[in-house]
């Protein structure tokens, strides 16, 4: 047990987190870092469609993904695409990027993404919120985005 009533056990190079107090979804603001956790389930669902920010934050976004099925067959991540890119053509070829964790080599429509997780586990990724405007994000694993995209927007 460690602080906050969670217990991380280490398995196959993951940290699994076991919390007693579970939130759906929590944006925390401290020293100008937006601390956001986002949970992905195995129904192909983010826990909610918008996250707000300020323009130059920190952002520390913390995907969790609170289902049982292995990353294989329902894995998750989160992928927030630059303004005006096309949400469903990087879908379409994030899809035949197996082999790379269903992110394109080298596109340059990406502002950030976490790593693709399975069942159980969990992963952080950390960048400076852009500029003001409303972005999309979504879930890069074939076929996830119909369901699996939000609303991105800094203030």
């Amino acid at each position: 047990m460690g602080c906050g009533n969670k217990e991380d056990k280490k398995k196959d190079g993951f940290t699994y987190e076991k919390s007693n107090t579970q939130k759906a979804s929590e944006t925390k603001t401290e020293d100008n870092v937006a601390n956001i956790v986002l949970t992905a389930n195995d129904m192909m669902q983010y826990n909610t469609k918008e996250i707000k920010v300020k323009s130059g934050q920190k952002v520390k976004l913390t995907l969790r993904h609170v289902g049982k099925l292995g990353v294989n067959v329902m894995g998750h991540n989160f992928v927030l695409l630059k303004k005006g890119t096309d949400l469903v053509a990087f879908a379409t070829e994030a899809s035949t990027q197996r082999d790379n964790k269903y992110i394109p080599k080298d596109s340059s429509d990406i502002i950030a993404h976490t790593d693709l997780i399975g069942g159980g586990q969990a992963t952080s990724i950390e960048f400076d919120a852009p500029e003001a405007g409303t972005y999309e994000f979504l879930c890069s694993f074939p076929g996830h985005y119909t369901m699996m995209r939000g609303k991105f927007i800094v203030e």
